[in-house]
């Protein structure tokens, strides 16, 4: 029997047998919801080594054995690529270990905005991603929040595409004045995410079109909707530099609304995106932790999905189906 004690505590906090048909493994980055998973779980965190050289090579060895049984490699693929590295070399080294059967947990997907030829000589980096995976040795994929749905097209085993609305809306409904509520999205792209989330509710929503010059820099935009008075929360799945949800946030104040929050799935939040929150008119936003947000801002929120994941895990190692797990899509 394994024994899980409680931190600072000879207390056992549960016991779990040697002989369980799963194991859940970790990245190096990912180690802190992994952590959290297993604890969700009652299980525990499996034994692996990283081992890294001078010149940044690395290898991955499992410390326990894995032969015939499933196991979860958690790990988010965001930049560098050393995580993406990471989660291939554990899955060829639990190939050849002769596990019965690799499931890759990746909260976030990484090179997922670039799901098809939107110009001429480009990558389509999220298929090559997923054909790295399967090459690996993928027997299955758990994940949540796609840039773009038609990326589960891209794998030839099964996807399971966790939504991170479950977590929100607890959220939404015992924080949030949903009397004076309007749902947002920052761009065009985002109205389906929004309006799935205004009919649930059943609030009114309004739309922020904008327009590009290039990647990351926005040239104009404009509300569809009216926001005087409202308390707006603005959706999106993933905020890199901060730009279009703090310039939307901004233009909502402009135009009469009470107050702006956001909440995203993925916070990427590249330099200089908590600086352009702490400057903007949200008083609010609101992440999951499927990537870890290092930065500091009173501003940021973070809701944990551990439970969402391992409740997922649970199922799929009892063959149920997860589909109420979604509150919305």
């Amino acid at each position: 029997m394994f024994c899980i004690f409680a931190e600072n505590s000879n207390d056992c906090i549960f016991k779990m047998s040697v002989n369980t048909p799963f194991l859940v493994f970790s990245g190096t980055t990912t180690r802190y919801l992994a952590e959290k998973i297993c604890l969700s779980l009652k299980c525990p965190l499996g034994q692996m080594i990283i081992e890294r050289f001078a010149d940044g090579e690395f290898s991955v060895s499992y410390e326990e054995s894995i032969r015939g049984k499933d196991v979860f490699l958690v790990q988010s693929t965001y930049p560098s690529s050393d995580n993406l590295m990471e989660l291939l070399l554990m899955m060829d080294a639990a190939k050849r270990a002769s596990a019965n059967s690799i499931i890759a947990v990746v909260p976030y997907f990484g090179w997922a905005r670039q799901d098809r030829k939107d110009k001429p000589r480009v990558s389509i980096g999220a298929k090559l991603i997923a054909d790295l995976l399967s090459v690996a040795g993928l027997d299955r994929l758990i994940t949540m929040d796609l840039h773009a749905d038609q990326i589960q097209g891209f794998f030839n085993v099964p996807v399971d595409h966790l939504y991170a609305s479950s977590v929100f809306m607890d959220f939404i409904k015992t924080q949030l004045p949903l009397n004076n509520l309007v749902m947002a999205t920052p761009d065009v792209g985002g109205t389906k995410r929004a309006s799935s989330y205004a009919k649930h509710l059943e609030i009114p929503m309004v739309i922020c079109h904008k327009s590009r010059q290039k990647a990351n820099e926005i040239a104009d935009m404009r509300i569809i909707g009216d926001v005087e008075g409202k308390d707006v929360l603005l959706v999106d799945d993933i905020v890199d530099t901060a730009g279009t949800i703090t310039k939307a946030a901004d233009l909502m104040m402009q135009n009469g609304a009470k107050s702006v929050r956001a909440m995203a799935s993925h916070a990427v939040m590249s330099d200089p995106a908590t600086l352009r929150v702490d400057q903007s008119g949200l008083s609010e936003i609101i992440f999951t932790d499927s990537i870890p947000y290092t930065k500091k801002s009173e501003k940021v929120t973070i809701l944990s999905i551990a439970d969402l994941f391992a409740e997922a895990i649970r199922r799929v190692c009892h063959d149920e189906s997860i589909s109420s797990l979604y509150t919305i899509k």
